[in-house]
This record gives C-alpha cells, structure tokens and sequence, in this order.
C-alpha cells in the first residue's frame, strides 16, 4: 500500500516570506509538528508558542490522505500553464520534515516542480539536502540539527535569542522577520535597526498579509 501523506491544505499563491518573495508557488502544509501540538491549551508551554498558523488535521483546502501519485497530480491541477517556467512546491506546516522522504521529492521533482521547504531545523532530512531549497527557522529552546542549507529564517525578538549565534552557520542568505503580535511595529523597528548595523543579515516581511492573500 503507498505510502499516505497527511496534508492539512494545499493552495497556490504567492511565496510571502524571505528570499523568494513574490514567487508564485503551490504550497503543501503537512499536518503535525513537534514543537506545538497546535493546540491552543498547549500553546504556553510550548516552544514555539508564537505560532500563527493553523497545521491540526486534514481539514484545510484540500487537505487530506495523500498518496505520491495524488499528490502529483493535484500540483499539476494547480499549475497555470503552458509556462515555460518550472513549477514551484513550498512544502511547510507544521513540521514538514516529519514526513518528507525522497521519494516525495524525486516525484516532485520528477514532475518538473522545482522544490523549497520550510522547516524548524529540529531534524535531519531523509532526502538529498541538495536538491532542495531548504529553509530553516529556529526556534529558542529548540535543539537545531540542521544547521546549513539556503536560507535562515530568523522570527525576531525570541527571548534568549541572539542573532550573532546563528551567524557563523553554512547558510547563503539570513533573514530576521519580524515577530507578529501586538507589538508588530515595535518588533519590526527592532529588525529593521538590528540589520542596518549587522548587514550580513536582511529582513523578511510577510508580504501576503501586507498583500492580504493567503
């Protein structure tokens, strides 16, 4: 029997955070993580308690059971085309490296789908790092295993959290996003002086919701 993915939603959009802002992508969020249960009862002890997104269950747009085929070919649905661009996947969640294989991503790519995933770090992929745009988000008090690839993803202010900690890892690009709660404005002047005296590092906004798409 194949293998069967659990998807909360899937949905094609714009990429809204980080390097690839503004790209047209179909994004894929797998169901579970292991740093929430997603839970609001749980939320205080959580470690990552600012969670802002909705990963419980298979209940989102065309969320459900997947097998690799199903899969495949509901990004092929999603894809506008003819376009002589390849297609883009954003796997996200929850945690994606809970279920993420290779044989999910050598179908993705198989299927002409140029692939990026969004991930805690908190695991080490199953899969050829390489063949994928890997981006990591740390969280504080998490134990961060995977500490290269494309892009690190700094959700900023984190009690106990010093971007200069991060910097000497393999990665190609470093972001500080600004922390989305109620403070929002005081958080993003924070980022905003914190990368224009540490240039290495540049900022990250969430242009969906500044664009008001999902």
């Amino acid at each position: 029997m194949s293998l069967k993915y659990k998807i909360k939603e899937i949905y094609f959009t714009l990429q809204g955070e980080g390097y690839h802002s503004g790209r047209p992508a179909i994004f894929c969020r797998f169901s579970g993580c292991n740093l929430w249960s997603g839970r609001e009862e749980d939320r205080e002890k959580a470690i990552c308690s600012f969670c802002d997104t909705d990963f419980v269950g298979t209940n989102g747009v065309l969320g459900g059971k997947y097998t690799l085929e199903e899969l495949l070919a509901c990004f092929s649905t999603l894809w506008p085309g003819p376009d002589p661009s390849p297609g883009f996947v954003v796997f996200t969640g929850g945690e994606p490296l809970l279920q993420m294989d290779n044989d999910l991503v050598q179908g993705v790519k198989a299927a002409g789908f140029e692939i990026a995933v969004e991930t805690n770090g908190t695991l080490m992929p199953s899969f050829i790092a390489d063949e994928v745009w890997i981006t990591v988000s740390p969280k504080a008090g998490s134990d961060v295993l995977l500490r290269s690839g494309d892009e690190l993803k700094l959700v900023y202010p984190q009690i106990l959290t010093d971007p200069a900690s991060y910097i000497t890892w393999d990665f190609e690009h470093f972001y500080l996003q600004p922390l989305d709660d109620e403070a929002i404005e005081e958080h993003t002047a924070i980022c905003v002086r914190y990368c224009k005296e540490h240039p290495r590092w540049s900022i990250s906004l969430q242009t969906h919701k500044i664009l008001g798409i999902k």
